[in-house]
């Protein structure tokens, strides 16, 4: 994605360390009892369609009800046309899509979507590359011709295609190197399971054969695949059809089909002829894994909802089959999963476990063949089946809130399938799969005979590093590609095609928020819209980590995880499988200061997710079996977390910020808390924090005040305070800490990772408003300026950003990057010279503007889902700010000066404050940044020690 994400099997699926909340969904107990199909309708995309002169298929559907507009070009082109020799070309030429026109200078399309307060974006799968687009309503004309032109006259030079091709390689150290599970399923898992198919080579190729492109293989690869015959071009959102059929006609159709033929690209995997096992190592793998595959059916196929429904019974939730067993009960596995991949041409099933501690993947081998041996040989149940069902069509309902969600929707269901009707059959034909469908499936795909084993295990002296499959052969060649077309370059200002102006602004509309309390002190918010039957609940608490006990770090993270596994009426099964049921999701997570208990359903059932919600943080068990389970899947998610240099970094800088107090120590807890949290720890956070008159509950989307006041009521109106007064803390950041040059030293690191961090400002600072601001032009979106010279201008890394990581006291700063180890001193400095600039001059008014237009954007697209708006009106709350604020963000935005925002950054955050962590191979490094920096910290990583403020 232009975020340059590439669509991979299981990517998912990855273990990269604690979530921030534990949800519970859903595994049945055999005796359980069918429940009734949920009465929740899906209502149809409703696009209309026509096909231009020149091939081109164009889809629309208006919603008036929004202030944006989603434009998206999906080409049928993915990662399977990478010409042999070229392995992840088509995902480098999606970069390179964002370059300049022969009527648009280079980065154009930021200027067009983030700098008006839309968004851009984009990805790269087997099958297809998607371009898409959301801005304000009244730029939709400006964001057609852009789409046009680039499609017809996209301009690439040499420089500009040698800085992107090393972003790439850094996307790749970043994703596959530096990732602890990367090369499992981004190199290894694809290439085992795929024997002919070009579905077998990585999306994002490999450095040497990326090094190995030239700029004239991207002229071709354009002219062969970027023609208006290959694309679909799909609006969703408010706009005038009449108009609309107009601007597509005066942009889009005068673009020529091309007479030269799309290259063949259908080749049929073979059945398989018997199992298959591969083992691999690779370094930092903190806890090795297994995955069993097999080969099933493309996304047309009839068999597709079936397999889709096993996998809901195999995988989803903590109800499912292969959590219950490898997680749960035989406590074999940190993590397990199950991944039905549907390309357009071939498909997968793919299992796996990510083993605990001391486990080896024998056992998690036995343990996942023995769960696709009773879907085989048992029929599931018909409460399994309803409530894999019921989920299903409840995530289907969640995945057309927003107008991007909705053409997402059709754009992949016309590429799989090239039927504008797929997307909404589907959910019928899920509900439609029977207990017999299920099992036959199973029989028919997943047997003994056709099973592929792939073992990932640590890298060693008698194991080297598995090497990724170079030179693989695929159908198409260079020499399929069409010829170049002229050379495209920039033309004179004067003499390119007038950008069209934008029209009038459509603003949008906040709901007015009902506002009372409970007479046990509960406070009570909500906020309704209209559209989907969606209904969500967020339950605050002033009760973050920063409330951790003294040298126990963790609790408050370990209490929430906890709500879901026991109440005193209900087990954790019993509440997972009674979720499923609903189709809802529920689930909890602390921060520094709050904890947030959410809760999401259908409308029909949402009275009865809000009861099983209450029960949950009214009535925990706290059962030592559960605590012990949760310690033993964080540890192991510690393990995993540990073994990044971001997330490494992540939780040290607290350390370098805070010190020791509260705000400290990570929020998840250490290798040496976690095992140390005792029940009785939980238990009294619970009792002396968990209160409701310093609650406050927030209902939004398809509901009322007065069905609000009658769930808030049913559900918590009987709930009273505990006995004594709940505790208070003072000073959760604690004094002033000198600032400190770390390095974490993590030998063989394939990136590391470079932070500069500070203390900035609470929530109710008087500068907050000036410091978002600033901190959106410093590295708040692609075009920030942290990104701007780092990763456009330098090709230095993925991705560059900032944070203000505001809290109730001093909140901590971070601006930071990945890189390769070569680099680190490099990007370090760059990174502190553009905090330094943001207080030491002004910002010009025509840097500010649009970065006004991304906050305000952002907002507006927040308010489209239950969620987001849910998330707005919770965050005020938390904070004692008034509800009037969120109609009055935008002028909040909009009357910062860039005065402000330079004395704000002058006061708050000079960079001579700011500490810096780097975690990498400091064998690369250390010697440039110690000339810089004589006082530098280094710490070996297998000496990190979080629970202390040294560090060691």
């Amino acid at each position: 994605m232009k975020s340059r994400l590439i669509l991979s099997v299981a990517a998912s699926a990855l273990l990269l360390g604690l979530p921030a909340a534990t949800v519970a969904h859903a595994s049945v107990p055999a005796a359980a009892a069918a429940p009734a199909q949920a009465a929740v309708e899906v209502p149809p995309l409703g696009f209309t369609r026509r096909v231009l002169d020149n091939g081109m298929e164009v889809y629309s559907a208006r919603d008036a009800s929004t202030s944006n507009v989603t434009v998206q070009v999906w080409y049928r082109v993915g990662s399977k046309d990478d010409p042999a020799g070229r392995s992840g070309f088509a995902h480098l030429f999606e970069h390179l899509m964002f370059k300049a026109t022969k009527n648009m200078p280079t980065e154009s399309f930021d200027r067009l979507t983030e700098d008006v307060g839309g968004m851009n974006n984009a990805f790269t799968a087997d099958d297809v590359t998607a371009y898409y687009e959301v801005v304000p309503a009244n730029h939709l004309e400006r964001i057609l011709f852009a789409e046009a032109d680039r499609m017809g006259s996209l301009v690439v030079d040499e420089p500009t295609f040698v800085s992107e091709r090393d972003v790439v390689k850094e996307e790749y150290r970043q994703r596959i190197l530096a990732s602890p599970y990367g090369r499992l399923f981004g190199l290894f898992a694809p290439q085992t399971i795929y024997q002919d198919h070009p579905y077998r080579r990585p999306g994002i190729g490999s450095i040497e054969e990326l090094d190995s492109s030239t700029l004239e293989d991207v002229l071709r690869f354009h002219a062969t695949y970027y023609r208006p015959d290959n694309a679909i071009l799909i609006v969703a959102g408010n706009f005038d059809q009449a108009q609309l059929d107009g601007w597509v006609d005066q942009y889009f159709a005068p673009l020529q089909r091309p007479s030269t033929p799309l290259p063949t690209n259908a080749v049929t995997e073979p059945e398989p002829s018997g199992p298959r096992s591969a083992t691999y190592h690779a370094p930092n793998v903190p806890l090795p894994a297994v995955a069993l595959a097999w080969n099933t059916v493309p996304y047309a196929h009839e068999d597709r909802a079936a397999l889709t429904v096993l996998d809901g019974i195999l995988s989803t939730g903590e109800s499912s089959r292969l959590y219950r067993s490898l997680v749960y009960q035989q406590q074999i596995a940190a993590q397990t999963s199950s991944s039905p991949d549907f390309a357009q041409q071939a498909g997968n099933l793919t299992a796996f476990a990510i083993m605990a501690q001391g486990q080896p993947v024998e056992a998690g081998k036995a343990a996942l063949e023995a769960e696709i041996a009773r879907l085989r040989d048992e029929p599931v149940t018909a409460a399994e089946l309803a409530e894999a069902k019921n989920e299903l069509v409840a995530n289907a309902l969640r995945g057309r809130e927003s107008v991007e969600d909705r053409a997402t929707t059709l754009g992949m269901a016309l590429i799989m399938t090239g039927d504008p009707t797929a997307a909404d059959r589907e959910i019928a034909e899920i509900q439609a799969v029977t207990t017999a469908d299920v099992q036959r499936v199973a029989q028919r795909y997943l047997t003994p005979q056709r099973q592929i084993t792939i073992n990932y295990l640590p890298a060693d002296e008698q194991n080297p590093p598995s090497v990724q499959n170079m030179n693989v052969d695929a159908p198409v060649t260079v020499a399929d590609l069409a010829p170049a077309r002229p050379v495209a370059t920039l033309l004179p200002e004067a003499e390119r095609a007038r950008l069209p102006e934008a029209g009038p602004e459509v603003s949008p509309a906040t709901p007015t928020i009902a506002d009372f309390r409970l007479g046990n002190g509960l406070r009570v918010l909500v906020a309704p819209t209209e559209g989907l039957p969606l209904v969500s609940a967020r339950l605050n608490f002033d009760a973050g980590s920063a409330h951790d006990p003294a040298g126990k770090p963790g609790v408050a993270a370990m209490t929430a995880a906890l709500l879901t596994q026991g109440t005193s009426s209900r087990s954790a099964p019993e509440i997972a499988t009674a979720l499923e049921q609903l189709g809802a999701s529920v689930g909890a997570g602390s921060g520094p200061d709050f904890t947030n208990v959410y809760a999401n359903a259908p409308k029909d059932v949402f009275d009865e997710t809000v009861a099983l919600m209450a029960d949950l943080v009214r009535n925990p068990a706290f059962a030592v079996e559960e605590l012990e389970r949760q310690q033993s899947q964080t540890l192991d998610g510690l393990r995993v977390a540990l073994s990044q240099p971001g997330s490494v970094a992540g939780q040290s800088v607290g350390r370098v910020v805070y010190g020791d107090a509260p705000y400290a120590a990570p929020g998840g807890g250490t290798l040496a808390s976690v095992p140390a949290i005792t029940r009785d720890d939980v238990a009294a956070f619970h009792a002396a924090l968990y209160r409701p008159s310093q609650a406050t509950l927030v209902f939004s989307g398809d509901i009322d005040a007065t069905e609000a006041r009658a769930l808030a009521e049913q559900a918590f109106g009987d709930w009273r305070d505990p006995a004594g007064a709940a505790p208070t803390l003072a000073d959760k950041a604690g004094p002033a800490l000198a600032p400190r040059v770390v390095v974490i030293d993590q030998p063989g690191a394939g990136q590391a990772a470079v932070v500069a961090a500070m203390r900035s400002v609470g929530r109710t600072d008087a500068d907050f408003f000036p410091l978002v601001l600033g901190n959106t032009l410093l590295g708040g979106g692609f075009s920030s300026r942290l990104n701007q010279e780092i990763r456009i201008e330098r090709g230095l890394s993925y991705g560059a950003r900032a944070g203000l990581g505001v809290r109730e006291d001093e909140g901590a700063f971070t601006a930071s990057t990945q890189t390769k180890n070569e680099t680190a001193v490099e990007v370090a400095d760059l990174i502190l010279a553009e905090v330094a600039r943001m207080g030491t001059s002004e910002p010009t008014p025509a840097e500010l503007a649009p970065r006004r237009a991304t906050l305000i954007g952002g907002f507006g697209r927040s308010l489209e889902t239950v969620d987001g708006l849910g998330g707005l009106v919770a965050e005020l709350a938390l904070y004692d700010l008034p509800m009037s604020e969120l109609a009055e963000y935008a002028d909040r935005v909009r009357a910062v000066t860039p005065a402000q925002v330079q004395a704000a950054f002058a006061e708050h955050l000079p960079a001579d404050r700011a500490s810096l962590v780097i975690v990498g191979d400091a064998s690369v490094f250390i010697e440039a940044l110690r000339a810089k920096y004589p006082n530098v910290e280094v710490i070996p990583l297998s000496e990190l020690n979080l629970d202390s403020a040294a560090l060691r």
